[in-house]
């Protein structure tokens, strides 16, 4: 009943759009890695290491991480999951994506030794599905109007714009869109930190006649001064996402209501269990919960999923379908369904390497 192997195996995938972009980076290709686990039953568990340069780490520098602290591994007891995870976060500085990709193995490893899925892990289903929100990368606004207008005829009911800072030009944007979409696709804004407060409430006031429902971090992370005075301004919800790096982040962002609503991704946070503390503090504090995109193949998205449907309440739709638009995907297919994404069937995570 212990680890008996440890595999380190590169993930890289190409983007079907090499042009996609947002205010930060274009990113034409993922280099990420899978961690296989297995038990000395033959069990074997599966978690991802998140590596994108602009937003995480690099390659070289999550594997380093990842053989560091994955030959402490062999020999654990399986069951010990949560003295192990202790253990691994103090034990290497920083690193969330890598330690994420440990703690997602050792869940799905845990959860297909007992034959449950992995949210029963996490205290058991509240949902069956949760509904999708699909991610527009900055382009001309005719192309934005194009994308949005086929991924609005494919089902998905929520959309989110990527914004570059450039206020006419985001103005076109958000305005296109809306006129390709109608009245009842939900819109949200994703600016990526390249607005300053008081370009934002500019902006928002020639945007908000086309019906936004949230703006996600319109201002660089460390200027939660700015959030908060966002938040208490502007009649739309604010979303925390780059300012929501850490559980501690998130506590503060929650006790001091900086925000209405925090971006939570299990990559950022390191692991399910931290993912979870984050959820509970914005429960306790009445902040809203929505699941970020965290680009990766359909493993790390069947990951997250089983980690929204314990969220008791999801008040925006969720950002688990990026792996979509992903290329090479090594693992059983997760596909959305009407603009939803459905927990799939069997122990662990649900999905598994392809044969």
């Amino acid at each position: 009943m212990t680890i008996a192997s440890v595999q380190l195996v590169p993930c890289v995938q190409a983007l079907s759009d090499p042009q996609w972009k947002f205010a930060r980076a274009k990113v034409p290709q993922l280099e990420g890695w899978v961690l296989a686990l297995e038990d000395d039953e033959g069990h074997r568990g599966l978690g991802y290491c998140h590596a994108i340069p602009a937003i995480s780490t690099h390659g070289a520098g999550a594997l380093a991480g990842l053989e560091f602290l994955s030959k402490t591994l062999v020999g654990r007891a399986v069951e010990d999951l949560a003295a192990t995870l202790e253990e691994i976060d103090a034990s290497l500085a920083y690193q969330p994506t890598v330690k994420a990709a440990i703690d997602m193995a050792l869940h799905d490893l845990l959860a297909r030794r007992l034959g449950v899925p992995v949210h029963v892990l996490l205290g058991g289903k509240l949902r069956d599905a949760v509904a999708l929100s699909r991610i527009l990368p900055i382009k001309a606004p005719e192309e934005m109007a194009a994308i949005a207008e086929r991924l609005a005829a494919e089902g998905y009911g929520q959309l989110k714009l990527k914004l570059s800072g450039d206020t006419p030009l985001d103005v076109k944007r958000v305005a296109a869109v809306r006129s390709a979409v109608g009245d009842d696709v939900v819109l949200t804004l994703d600016p990526n930190q390249s607005y300053n407060a008081k370009q934002m409430i500019g902006a928002f006031a020639r945007m908000e006649r086309y019906d936004i429902a949230l703006i996600e971090q319109p201002v660089p992370a460390a200027d939660l001064a700015g959030l908060a005075l966002l938040t208490r301004t502007l009649p739309v919800a604010i979303e925390a996402d780059e300012s929501a790096q850490t559980v501690r982040d998130v506590f503060r962002l929650v006790s001091e209501r900086m925000v209405d609503v925090i971006n939570l991704k299990v990559t950022n946070l390191g692991g399910l269990r931290r993912f979870l503390q984050a959820v509970r503090i914005c429960e306790a504090g009445q902040v809203g919960c929505r699941m970020g995109a965290a680009f990766g193949p359909a493993l790390l998205q069947a990951m997250s999923l089983q980690a929204a449907c314990v969220i008791g309440r999801l008040p925006y739709a969720c950002e688990l379908s990026e792996h979509l638009h992903l290329q090479d995907d090594p693992f059983t297919p997760l596909p959305a369904q009407a603009g939803r994404l459905h927990l799939p069937g069997g122990p662990g995570c649900g999905v598994s390497f392809r044969a």
